[in-house]
């Protein structure tokens, strides 16, 4: 930090606030980034906003639709970390960005042709659902190679600011053009993007080595070692229920939500849109205050601490009224996505860290597996509960379970723990304080 009393602080510190992005391979990473995730944004606001005003659905199609984004990490989860592990990952992230960009560019075609359908909604979700299989867990292996392992934490909170900056913009973007080009036509800028994304990817220079794989390997024996390195390590496991059990609920809250503000509380894609922005404004405060956070209450506390302290907030949603209460419920959000982008540079720079490198496929796919999966699960769960209950009452179910997710965190040895181990170290023991 510069004092006050240094008017003129030499070029080196200026250099080092950009630090990694100044290297030319992760800039080209983080500008990938960028745009795919605003793209992201209006195809999370679009497709079910699709369904409901284009197509009327249902509360169940809805929960369905969203559900259809993440049941490719249930059906294919678990093979595609091993089916990474084997193959170059820069090539599986532009692969699986040009494929995506293909896909969503017919839902707008199939618009102007007067041809969609909820059925064709569904298609796409699942497709692009697959296609974020491969990219995500190719994306959280690919960067210890890009940086290094000692990068990663910097590297993984320079990827959440912009997947903040992402969640405040992105949403307000995509309720402007639902509600000037309709919700389908807006899914084409989502396809441009990930168009981009790939472009950006293309000239990231360094490259991988081919892995090698032995002769005689398994599929399956490589599922089985992935879950026994994450299932075998505590620490691991319950970072992985935390997720898991926040995901759940989380699913069911979200494909509730694109329901309820519409449906319940008349807002148009405009003010939707808004409200989401204010989500991404709490995301953006908690990347800038992960590093503060982590150095006050080290790595362990501040994982469980920081989903402990702001789930309560999502209890404001469900009792929202037009007028004021409406956005205190958007604040809640706001302090959620705070405690949600702390929660994601500390636990999975420490999964990143603490896993060799040959094994980084299988163990993200294994915790995509599980914790994506269930937020597929999740949302199904909340369509059924909706279709009965209505869809705020389902919140106030679904917000009750996400202020739970801290308790497998909090009963682990992480509660009290300030530095975590790295690749070779034991577990250490929890120290009290």
């Amino acid at each position: 930090m510069i004092s006050l009393g240094e008017p003129n602080p030499d070029p080196p510190e200026r250099r080092d606030r950009l630090g990694l992005l100044r290297d030319h391979d992760f800039r080209g990473l983080f500008l990938s980034t960028t745009v795919s995730q605003f793209g992201f944004q209006i195809t999370t606001l679009a497709l079910p906003l699709a369904a409901v005003l284009a197509l009327g659905a249902s509360e169940f199609q809805v929960g369905l639709l969203s559900a259809m984004t993440m049941l490719a990490f249930l059906l294919i989860g678990l093979p595609a970390g091993a089916w990474i592990d084997r193959m170059r990952r820069r090539r599986v992230l532009i692969v699986s960005d040009v494929v995506r960009a293909a896909v969503l560019f017919t839902v707008p075609v199939a618009w102007w042709a007067d041809a969609l359908t909820i059925g064709h909604l569904y298609a796409v979700a699942l497709t692009v659902g697959v296609c974020t299989v491969f990219f995500d867990v190719s994306y959280q292996s690919y960067l210890p190679h890009l940086v290094g392992r000692a990068k990663l934490v910097e590297g993984n909170a320079k990827l959440e600011t912009v997947r903040s900056t992402a969640h405040l913009g992105g949403p307000v973007l995509a309720g402007q053009l639902i509600e000037w080009l309709t919700a389908p036509v807006a899914i084409a800028f989502d396809a441009v993007a990930m168009g981009a994304s790939a472009l950006f990817l293309v000239r990231i220079r360094r490259r991988e080595a081919k892995p090698r794989v032995a002769h005689d390997a398994r599929i399956a024996t490589e599922i089985k070692e992935g879950l026994a390195f994450v299932f075998g390590n505590r620490l691991l496991a319950s970072i992985v229920a935390c997720t898991s059990w926040w995901n759940l609920w989380m699913g069911a809250f979200m494909a509730m939500i694109v329901v309820f503000l519409p449906r319940d509380l008349g807002m148009t894609p405009g003010q939707i849109g808004l409200f989401f922005g204010v989500f991404g404004v709490g995301g953006l405060a908690g990347a800038f205050l992960s590093g503060p956070a982590t150095a006050r209450l080290g790595e362990g506390r501040a994982i469980w601490i920081s989903t402990f302290v702001t789930s309560p907030c999502l209890l404001l949603l469900p009792a929202a009224e037009p007028g004021w209460r409406l956005w205190l419920g958007a604040l809640g959000m706001g302090i959620v996505g705070v405690g949600s982008v702390v929660y994601n540079v500390n636990q999975v720079s420490f999964r990143q860290r603490l896993t060799p490198d040959r094994l980084l496929g299988r163990m993200n796919a294994t915790v995509r597996f599980l914790a994506w999966g269930l937020s597929a699960v999740g949302a199904l769960l909340g369509g059924v509960l909706g279709e009965f209950l209505g869809a705020r009452t389902t919140l106030w179910i679904a917000a009750a379970g996400v202020c739970l997710s801290f308790l497998p965190v909090f009963l682990s040895p992480l509660r009290n723990m300030r530095d975590l181990p790295g690749p070779a170290e034991p577990e250490p023991v929890a120290v009290a304080g």
